[in-house]
């Protein structure tokens, strides 16, 4: 607090606080967003693919019987 004479001070600048601080909170939102954002799409996207890869066998082995079924009938 080299130039400012207490916290109070600090905080409001010379009446520019407001704008200083929702500058700064603004900037902070808008970083964690950056960062956050990608995370959860990323998370969302090792999701579905997780859950395609777990459907995958079961369709495989419902196509594979399906074949088998219609081939017995034959």
């Amino acid at each position: 607090m080299l130039q400012f004479d207490s916290i109070n001070a600090f905080l409001h600048m010379g009446g520019h606080g407001p704008f200083v601080w929702s500058a700064y909170g603004i900037t902070m939102v808008v970083m964690l967003w950056l960062l956050l954002a990608p995370l959860r799409r990323s998370r969302d996207m090792l999701r579905q693919v997780r859950r395609h890869q777990q459907r995958a066998p079961a369709q495989q082995v419902s196509a594979h019987a399906a074949t088998e079924k219609s081939e017995v009938q034959r």
